[in-house]
């Protein structure tokens, strides 16, 4: 069998240079999501009433993916999870101070997982919306955020 020259070796990279870079290729919407997530996670409050919440995550994917992680001090994990694709509409209630924004999907779209419930154990079900609570936002921030929601939903179709 005939050996690799230098060239066909050179020739080989160049060919498998697209591949390999289209498996490190961002998402179609990686500015809109990161600034949703930045926005969302600078103004996310631990509601006072809420059992021990002992950490969250909040994650927006440049995919469109929308991934809201609890984790309670009794190791309670609650996750809720939806995609961008599916979002309707955005509704805030409460005032300049603290107040929970509601996600509201087209159907039953939002993933609700629950792990080590005390009386049910692991339980998976669906809803129409996903509420996150948050502190200091004012409504200039509330109309930015949702333009980039709607940003966001149309770059991912």
């Amino acid at each position: 069998m005939k050996k690799f020259t230098r060239r066909s070796k050179i020739i080989i990279f160049i060919l498998l240079c697209p591949v390999f870079l289209s498996f490190s290729a961002n998402g179609p919407a990686d500015e809109e999501a990161g600034f949703v997530q930045d926005m969302l996670n600078t103004h996310y409050a631990i509601l006072p009433d809420a059992p021990a919440l002992k950490k969250y995550e909040l994650q927006v994917s440049g995919t469109g993916f929308c991934r809201y992680k609890k984790y309670y001090q009794s190791g309670k994990q609650e996750y809720f999870s939806f995609h961008f694709l599916k979002y309707k509409a955005a509704d805030y209630v409460g005032n300049n101070t603290s107040g929970t924004l509601y996600l509201h999907t087209l159907n039953d779209d939002v993933i609700v997982q629950t792990y080590k419930e005390r009386r049910g154990g692991d339980i998976d079900s669906m809803a129409t919306s996903l509420a996150i609570p948050l502190k200091n936002m004012e409504p200039e921030d509330l109309e930015l955020l949702q333009e980039k929601f709607r940003q966001l939903q149309a770059k991912l179709r």
